[in-house]
């Protein structure tokens, strides 16, 4: 009978290197700056209406942009392969 040599993972410990799990934080404050974009445009008198604040185009078009840029730098950091330093 041969033994069979049992294989290990390079690093046991966790699922992704330390690398990935910078990126992953990088990410996560790319979302958070995309949210804090969207906030506001409160009035002080609930019987007035501000369209121009409410719709403008830094809470519509690029709050939004940057949260979602934010979710696809976390997919590639999730997704990208460490490099060997070996």
């Amino acid at each position: 009978m041969t033994k069979k040599k049992e294989i290990e993972p390079e690093n046991a410990g966790f699922a992704l290197a330390k690398e990935n799990y910078i990126y992953l934080v990088i990410g996560f404050v790319i979302i958070v700056i995309g949210f804090l974009l969207m906030i506001g445009g409160k009035s002080n008198d609930p019987n007035v209406f501000n369209a121009d604040e409410i719709f403008s185009f830094r809470r519509i078009t690029l709050a939004p942009f940057i949260v979602l840029l934010g979710f696809a730098f976390e997919i590639w950091a999730i997704m990208k392969k460490p490099a060997n330093n070996k």
